[in-house]
């Protein structure tokens, strides 16, 4: 919306209390991009099944599908008596129009919720009879919460099956497991006596539970601790033959890596323990990592699975990776289709951006991560298991610690994020210190960390078409070796190529914050592609050219391609002439012809959130001034920490790293609640 129309044109429509006017008051703000068209017409539908619909309900329903659209699952009701700016994220133009409607709508909690109550589509939690309700509102009366009725079914759902596997404990021969654990972390015999080793306590805990939570940062070991895990399940399994285990993750690209990692842990592994267990033939009955979508079994056209509670997975150990990307639906798809023995074991970064869809399960979940909160009979068996004591600072102070905190254990030494780009991730992530994050961020191009705000976007497409000094890893890499061709004629030397070709693109990546404007995705992506043209690197003739960059935008399960895979347009094997888009999973090749595949895009240049299970020998993050609320804190760590070796900054006028550092996501959720969790006991939802 453009603020030289916005103001004047919303405040030309004056709100009254009738329910027509209120409708003409949201389709006008739609019209004039506050709501999207959805949010209006979601109004509207609700004012067609109740006729007599206050207006206070039907500002709720907008803003409650304008929240759905931004990540919430559900809306405070205590953010709407005052138009909470925090929350429902107003643009400074609107504040006119928003102050002139909010006039006619209750000034209190207490009358907000009567008139969303009084009508027949809103079903009180524990109050009404459930008729299949559009709206739902649960909570209490001082802190009621308005959902659309899906998204309460999914958090209701997520949060019973999370505490029914908190309930359930295993037996477990404590003497036994000490003994794989410490042949299992005898790397880790030496490290200094004052620090506690999280990725011995984490394969522990999940010994013992059908649901483990481990989150830490980049390096601390999270898929390395998952092998060692996989390894002492086999090793005190009484039917370690039958053993079934699925590994899976959000996007291609992460169930990739998440492969990879964790059979290059279990082959070194192998070698450490010798015959003592068969981790061999543990890897090669694994198989390969699916996305969640596969392993769930996603049908075209439809939101349902193969997989169910009355169909569930053949598996007994399910492990997700990046699980800071799996939105509310699909955790509570999850969760219905894990047989009710089996262990979920989920990995991820609860600082990382949460999915672009409604929810922020992971960030809920690890809500006592930081603190611990563990019991004096986790204590126990940890000491046990381990020989680790746990440091007084994370043991619970009331009688009855959560659950869930018994379950949870947050990897706290980063191994490969102690340089230049961890220092930054954590000043970043603590914000406490923003003239620190500049000081870190160096003017000279030779470093490993580089920044700068208020220069033109030409600096950002230089650096794309020949990297920089310190960091040289730039898109040129991957189409100089495009222009060499195979070494040989033959499908395996073009195999080779290809293989070369993509591991080349992946050095280097450019973030964004916003997808639109000169500095957001799609500017960006036509620029590059010019400069690239220009430089004689490609021929970007037609939509389709050898060495475009695509990331497939919708899921296709006949094709084999999910939302986030990235492949590079090639000529096929068999004929040159035939264009297909390969894609690399691991050392597994595939290829799609290009007529087959609708719904892609060039990807020269991706989002953040898009990035999310990837990393790049040189990364480099780009803000627009046109980022608003999605420039946070969570988004610029995001994108630091998907470098590895070097990350450059450009911002489109100074300040912007700063507003964003300042800036913290918020998702309001009722999950905690939902599992029994005290309000008290609650963060204010950041994730």
């Amino acid at each position: 919306m453009s603020t030289s129309t916005s103001s004047a044109a919303l405040s030309a429509v004056p709100p009254a209390p009738p329910p027509h006017a209120v409708l003409d008051t949201l389709h006008a703000w739609s019209d004039a991009g506050l709501l999207r068209h959805l949010d209006s017409a979601f109004a509207a539908f609700i004012a067609q099944l109740d006729a007599d619909a206050t207006p206070a309900l039907l500002v709720s329903t907008a803003m409650l599908s304008r929240m759905e659209g931004r990540g919430h699952s559900c809306l405070p009701l205590t953010a709407l008596p005052e138009a909470d700016p925090a929350l429902l994220a107003w643009p400074a133009e609107a504040q006119p129009a928003v102050v002139a409607l909010w006039r006619v709508l209750p000034s209190s909690v207490g009358d907000w919720l009567a008139a969303v109550l009084s009508s027949p589509v809103v079903q009180r939690i524990g109050r009404d009879t459930d008729r299949g309700q559009p709206l739902i509102v649960d909570g209490t009366d001082a802190a009621p919460r308005l959902y659309l009725r899906r998204y309460w079914q999914y958090e209701r759902a997520v949060a019973a099956a999370i505490t029914a596997r908190c309930g359930i404990g295993e037996a477990v021969d404590e003497l036994r497991a000490r003994d794989w654990l410490d042949r299992l972390f005898t790397s880790t015999a030496n490290r200094h006596a004052s620090r506690v080793d999280w990725q011995k306590l984490a394969c522990a805990v999940a010994l013992r539970g059908k649901l483990t939570i481990i989150t830490g940062g980049p390096g601390t070991g999270k898929t390395y601790t998952a092998a060692r895990l996989l390894a002492l399940l086999l090793a005190t399994s009484t039917d370690p033959q039958r053993l079934r285990i699925a590994l899976a993750a959000p996007t291609g690209k992460a169930a990739a890596r998440l492969k990879q990692s964790i059979d290059g842990s279990l082959h070194s592994l192998q070698v450490s323990l010798g015959k003592a267990l068969d981790l061999s033939a543990l890897t090669q009955r694994i198989g390969a990592a699916r996305t969640l979508h596969s392993l769930l079994g996603a049908r075209p056209g439809t939101r349902r699975f193969r997989y169910h509670a009355g169909k569930p997975l053949d598996a007994d150990v399910v492990i997700v990776d990046e699980a800071s990307m799996v939105h509310l639906e699909m955790m509570a798809a999850l969760l219905e289709a894990l047989p009710p023995n089996a262990r979920l074991i989920l990995l991820g970064d609860k600082d990382q951006l949460a999915s672009v869809e409604a929810g922020a399960v992971l960030g809920d979940l690890c809500n006592d991560a930081q603190a611990g909160r563990y019991s004096t009979e986790t204590a126990r068996y940890l000491a046990a298991t381990t020989g680790e004591t746990l440091p007084h600072a994370y043991l619970a102070t009331d009688a009855h610690p959560p659950a869930l905190a018994q379950q949870t254990v947050m990897l706290r030494e980063s191994r490969r994020f102690d340089g230049p780009i961890g220092a930054l991730a954590i000043a970043v992530n603590e914000a406490t210190d923003a003239a620190l994050v500049g000081r870190l961020l160096r003017t000279d191009s030779s470093e490993t960390l580089f920044g700068r705000e208020g220069g033109p976007v030409s600096d950002v497409i230089d650096l794309a078409v020949d990297g920089r000094p310190g960091a040289n890893a730039s898109y040129r890499d991957y189409l100089t070796r495009l222009g060499h061709g195979p070494a040989d004629p033959g499908a395996a030397a073009h195999a080779a190529w290809v293989i070369e070709i993509l591991s080349a693109f992946d050095r280097f990546r450019i973030l964004c914050a916003v997808r639109e404007g000169d500095w957001g995705v799609s500017g960006l992506n036509r620029a590059i592609e010019r400069a690239l043209e220009q430089a004689r690197l490609l021929k970007a003739q037609g939509s389709w050219y050898r060495g475009r960059p695509v990331m497939v935008t919708r899921n296709d399960p006949v094709l084999g391609v999910f939302n986030g895979d990235i492949g590079i347009t090639l000529p096929a094997a068999e004929d040159a002439s035939s264009l297909r888009v390969y894609f690399l999973d691991g050392d597994r090749l595939r290829s799609v012809a290009v007529n087959r595949l609708a719904h892609v895009e060039t990807a020269f240049a991706m989002t953040v959130h898009k990035s999310q299970g990837s990393e790049f020998e040189h990364t480099a993050l780009v803000l627009s001034a046109q980022s608003g609320s999605v420039l946070t804190r969570e988004l610029i760590y995001t994108g630091i920490t998907r470098a590895r070796r070097a990350f450059s900054l450009f911002a489109e006028r100074p300040g912007l790293l700063e507003t964003g550092i300042m800036q913290a996501t918020r998702r309001e959720s009722g999950l905690m609640a939902a599992t029994g969790t005290s309000s008290s006991e609650m963060r204010k939802t950041r994730t």
